[in-house]
């Protein structure tokens, strides 16, 4: 399985833009700029998208993890936030924190922590976190094409 998104940037890094558009119309055109990163504009950002990403991704390896044990969640309610920081070779996303409430019926707290633990461990968005990128590029300008 593939999922495919695509984003568009025009301008500079403060005063330009761009949009994101996914595959399957969620996000259409959806703005992201500077002011949507680093500030509080009207838009997304890269970082919110890996939270709402991370959150729904371990919410619903939770819900696998329970089945798996017999239960079932009542309510499932996860928190994502992804931290952005600066350091001495510029930014980078420093962590992932997620913060569960969950209503389990019939489940004991041992039950659930290997739940959530598994849950942790084997949602595929945390196994991004340590993935191989790889890259195809292509520059156009003047009729000539380089690819790295």
């Amino acid at each position: 399985m593939k999922r495919t998104a695509t984003a568009h940037w025009s301008g500079d890094l403060k005063a330009g833009g761009g949009t994101l558009t996914s595959t399957s119309g969620v996000l259409s055109e959806t703005p992201y700029s500077f002011h949507t990163r680093f500030e509080d504009g009207k838009g997304t950002n890269p970082e919110e998208l890996l939270a709402a990403a991370h959150a729904g991704c371990f919410s619903m390896a939770l819900s696998a993890q329970l089945m798996q044990a017999g239960l079932t969640a009542e309510s499932i309610d996860t928190v994502c936030t992804i931290t952005l920081d600066k350091d001495a070779t510029g930014f980078g996303i420093t962590e992932s924190h997620l913060e569960l409430h969950a209503r389990v019926p019939g489940a004991t707290q041992e039950a659930f922590d290997q739940a959530v633990h598994n849950a942790k461990t084997g949602c595929p968005v945390s196994k991004l976190y340590n993935t191989n990128i790889t890259l195809t590029a292509k520059l156009e300008s003047s009729g000539r094409t380089a690819a790295s």
